[in-house]
């Protein structure tokens, strides 16, 4: 009997759902998925703040430490204006961050690992921050790309490289989440196929010999999940840098 073949990146090909609704709009497991996180995260915080105890329970507890953490964060990097951001870095954070958790399990289609999907969002922080740095400072935003204290002959060679700089913001920062979160997918799936063709192809000697990938598979979906939480917080935090310079231009 031929051994099976396993193919690593099929996980990350699009299909359509809905059956023809979803032929016809274009409709993907992709697109399924970020209606399912959606779902998640308003029924995760409806519930979660029904109750509203002084003496918080579990899910009170994780979305008060959610909310908290996030808060935070837009305060320490970007100042007291962070306040006004926080519901945009807290729907980045949070949407990331399902969708990398939930890519972990099986049957599901991790949405955070399409190039598409990361690299709109990049690009909206992008424009986002871009326009914010105008409708603060005007055109006096450009001297952004001046760096202080340089001297004027070091200008023509130091501005380029700031403006290039900046504009690959966009590419650095999807191109960071996608590759993280395919680069993790494929290694589950290349331990967990090994572990199937050495039972397959060595019968019990295989069985026995498997016990070695999946401890293997075991550590990497620990590291995964950090990873999951590292790549959410990695792109939100780097949202408040973008969102600090824009607003203190320095």
């Amino acid at each position: 009997m031929a051994a099976p073949t396993i193919d690593a990146l099929s996980q990350f090909r699009l299909t359509t759902s809905l059956g023809p609704i979803g032929r016809v709009v274009n409709f993907t497991n992709s697109n399924e998925m970020m209606l399912i996180a959606a779902a998640i995260i308003v029924i995760l915080f409806a519930v979660g703040m029904r109750t509203r105890a002084v003496v918080p329970g579990r899910l009170q507890s994780l979305v008060e430490s959610l909310y908290e953490f996030v808060y935070a964060m837009c305060i320490d990097n970007i100042g007291e204006e962070g306040r006004k951001f926080f519901p945009l870095v807290f729907t980045i954070f949070i949407f990331i961050l399902l969708g990398n958790l939930l890519g972990l399990f099986p049957y599901f289609f991790a949405y955070t690992s399409g190039i598409v999907v990361t690299l709109t969002m990049a690009l909206f922080v992008f424009l986002f921050t871009t326009a914010v740095g105008f409708y603060v400072h005007g055109f006096r935003f450009l001297k952004f790309f001046v760096p202080e204290g340089v001297p004027g002959w070091l200008l023509p060679l130091l501005v380029p490289i700031e403006i290039i700089s900046y504009l690959s913001r966009p590419v650095s920062l999807s191109v960071r989440l996608f590759a993280n979160m395919t680069a993790g997918h494929v290694m589950l799936e290349v331990f967990a196929g090994f572990m199937i063709l050495l039972t397959a192809s060595l019968g019990v000697f295989g069985a026995v010999a498997s016990i070695i990938p999946l401890g293997l598979n075991v550590a990497l979906i620990a590291l995964e999940l950090l990873v999951a939480c590292l790549q959410a917080y990695v792109f939100a935090v780097l949202t408040c840098l973008y969102l600090h310079d824009a607003v203190h231009m320095h």
